[in-house]
């Protein structure tokens, strides 16, 4: 008798578990009291995830509303930069996925306005998030004022500069008192955990306990999805890498090439003033497997498992864990994270100001110095694609 074939090994794609587990990483680490919220929220997702009618709308209001498709632009004269410092004489092209032309500047819209609908499926009348840079923060507020929800957003002392246009959307803006989106996250949780029964937590980032970083992922998929079918008609293949920030539209962004093995991927990391604890925010560079946020990942955190302060200049990146997708993605190589230092990261903001016209967050300024770094070693048929996930404001 023949031996029955080996089950193929699962896709890298076919995560997570029904437990919420990345691998090793995710789960719910939660207080007793919040289990019952996270029950109904991942039942509601999934009746979601089958609703045609769910999705429909959605879809809708990303095309008359959000602004999506968001454009795939061929940076022309930045290739030229990276063309200067290659030493072999060429050098990829450099295509930008232009998020930043969103409505309220940035991806987060996307991921707003679907957890509002969720919001709204659960009968939940408050929508709470947190802001680091103010871009989540004010499209949480404007997804709440669409769909007629009460609002709260919990802000760094960075965040802040986005307050009157969060008030003005009709949002409480609170203050946690600190730079670090950590923080920042820390009260939101705290407040969810106290008001869940009304309440629904949009987090901006893909982290957090089950089915948060699955919700996050799936709403901010479109931009790898609309990048694949871009990437087809314009460069007539799939791009040879692609880059972004370890920001909140990265896993979306990445999800729909995780199985195309050809494919490179890098993430991103807020290199900060260097490598000493305090002076980042790389946690998958620099962090250990650890528990923040009610998920396991990978933490910058001390001896006794608490986590340490972090610094950058991209108030969006300045938290001291990642997504577990991240880290899982981290421990299979399918994924390579770099860092980059805050002064390359501006120089690169300033770079792409004045060879293009388009003023980049200094989140995704990362990304873009990155780029410029890798295209100078690549050949001059092959492409990069960076995720330009928001832009700046005056």
């Amino acid at each position: 008798m023949m031996p029955e074939k080996p089950a193929p090994p699962p896709k890298t794609s076919e995560v997570p578990d029904p437990n919420g587990m990345f691998g090793e990483f995710g789960g719910t680490f939660v207080p007793e009291a919040l289990v019952p919220a996270l029950e109904i929220l991942a039942a509601a997702y999934l009746n979601a995830m089958r609703d045609d009618r769910f999705w429909d709308e959605l879809r809708d209001l990303q095309r008359t509303f959000t602004g999506r498709p968001t454009a795939l632009y061929h940076a022309k004269r930045l290739t030229g930069v990276a063309l200067k410092r290659s030493k072999s004489g060429e050098a990829a092209k450099i295509w930008l996925k232009r998020e930043d032309l969103c409505l309220t500047g940035s991806s987060a819209i996307g991921n707003a306005i679907g957890q509002a609908m969720l919001a709204r499926a659960m009968g939940k009348t408050r929508i709470i998030g947190e802001t680091g840079s103010g871009k989540h923060g004010v499209a949480v507020a404007t997804a709440a004022a669409h769909f007629g929800l009460a609002c709260e957003v919990y802000c760094t002392t960075h965040a802040m500069k986005a307050a009157p246009a969060m008030t003005a959307l009709g949002a409480k803006v609170t203050e946690v008192g600190s730079d670090s989106r950590t923080a920042a996250t820390t009260e939101a949780l705290r407040d969810w955990v106290e008001s869940n029964e009304q309440t629904h937590y949009a987090s901006g980032l893909a982290i957090g306990p089950h089915p948060l970083p699955t919700i996050v992922r799936d709403f901010h998929s479109v931009i790898g999805t609309e990048t694949k079918a871009q990437s087809l008609r314009l460069l007539t293949k799939l791009p040879d890498v692609l880059i972004t920030a370890v920001d909140g539209a990265s896993t979306g962004f990445f999800y729909p090439f995780v199985d195309d093995d050809k494919v490179q991927l890098v993430g991103v990391e807020a290199g900060g003033r260097g490598n000493k604890p305090g002076e980042h925010a790389a946690a998958l560079t620099h962090g250990q497997p650890g528990v923040l946020h009610g998920m396991r990942t990978y933490v910058l955190q001390d001896e006794n498992g608490q986590s340490l302060a972090t610094h950058t200049c991209a108030g969006g990146l300045n938290y001291a864990g990642s997504g577990p997708e991240h880290a899982y993605w981290k421990d299979k190589k399918r994924v390579r994270y770099a860092t980059m230092s805050d002064a390359l990261a501006t120089e690169a903001c300033e770079g792409l100001a004045r060879t293009e016209g388009i003023l980049a967050s200094l989140e995704s300024s990362h990304a873009i110095a990155e780029a410029i770094e890798v295209a100078a070693r690549l050949k001059g048929d092959q492409n990069v694609v960076v995720c330009l996930s928001g832009g700046t404001s005056f």
